[in-house]
């Protein structure tokens, strides 16, 4: 028996698409020990990305196809296109996604604060549909309220650059560093620990060269966050590091920064008070659901000559549909491809 399906939504045209969009994860998260490689980092960020829709409290269906789904004896199903994480790789014979899925399933999802230490298995009962191209598996509670625990505080990263990176060494300090202000200092332990390579570089020198390193030039390259670093000795011991966020302000895409302030902007700057006030009285959009779709709103006001009447008209529609807030969405969009149609 299933219950509270919640469902993302993609683009219409390209629904797996990997779109420039902020998400938000859970510090746990960021700094939980584990060793990846990149396609299950990539798995792990589809999974976050779904729960963006659950942290707004939507319930949307326009893509029948990526779901998180609860199920009975305290278990959570996700369900995936297998491009959502390959990209655009030609892996026919499901090779590289069946590896994924295999070590996720043989690994716990560890993590350690002041009162308690969990090791939790990550998924379960992994299966690839090969005929649809889609991926199923099982979460545990545990590890879905780790992956929605912002109680130690949350990071916000853009997942489109974090797609980018060929080193799952660069995916983590990325996580680290976006938005990062203050420096930071870790112990050679702690990082070895939170990156699972204690056994794998014993020596500091080739953990400094192979992992922080590498994770430093591919953000110098692809991201716009990125960092110095200065090793602390104990004696002629490294002991600890200490890591300086900068920013590289040729990586930053000035469009879509542009984008997210206007978002954190009041409606009423870009919305005219009676379209404004017919959203939230008679389709009850909150002010944070109309500052998510605030550039098509903004699109619609331009672009449809009365956008009151057209609210008004596909209201008495809407309020037959199990969604009247997603039916206006749809039918906004639909009227201006439309229009951009016949130009």
């Amino acid at each position: 028996m299933k219950q509270d399906n919640y469902e993302t939504e993609q683009g219409e045209k390209d629904q797996h698409a990997i779109e420039r969009v902020n998400v938000l994860q859970s510090y746990i998260l960021t700094t939980a020990r584990y060793d990846f490689n990149v396609y299950e980092k990539r798995i792990l960020y589809r999974i976050v990305e779904g729960m963006q829709f659950l942290l707004k409290g939507e319930k949307l269906n326009m893509d029948l196809r990526f779901r998180i789904n609860k199920l009975l004896f305290d278990l959570y199903e996700v369900e995936m296109p297998l491009n959502a994480f390959l990209s655009d790789e030609e892996d026919k014979n499901h090779v590289r996604a069946k590896d994924a899925l295999r070590r996720m399933q043989q690994k716990t999802f560890e993590y350690e604060d002041d009162r308690e230490w969990k090791s939790i298995p990550l998924i379960g009962y992994p299966k690839i549909h090969k005929y649809e191209s889609m991926v199923k598996f099982k979460l545990h509670e545990d590890i879905y309220d780790a992956l929605m625990n912002f109680s130690k505080g949350f990071k916000k990263y853009e997942l489109k650059t974090a797609f980018k990176f060929k080193s799952v060494y660069a995916m983590r300090f990325y996580e680290l560093f976006s938005g990062q202000k203050t420096p930071l200092i870790y112990s050679i332990k702690d990082l070895k620990l939170m990156f699972g390579v204690e056994k794998k570089y014993k020596l500091t020198a080739d953990f400094i060269k192979r992992v922080v390193i590498t994770a430093q030039r591919e953000l110098n390259e692809k991201s716009p966050y990125s960092f110095e670093y200065r090793p602390l000795k104990k004696g002629r011991e490294i002991v600890n590091i200490k890591f300086y966020p900068v920013t590289i302000p040729e990586n930053v895409d000035e469009e879509f920064e542009a984008k997210e302030l206007r978002r954190k902007l009041s409606p009423a700057w870009m919305i005219e008070r009676q379209n404004l006030l017919y959203l939230k009285e008679h389709y009850m959009f909150s002010t944070p659901e109309i500052k998510n779709n605030i550039e098509l709103f903004e699109m619609a006001q331009k672009e449809i000559p009365d956008l009151l009447y057209f609210l008004s008209e596909v209201k008495a529609k809407a309020n037959r549909a199990t969604n009247p807030k997603g039916y206006l969405i749809n039918a906004l969009r639909k009227r201006l491809n439309i229009r951009a149609k016949k130009k």
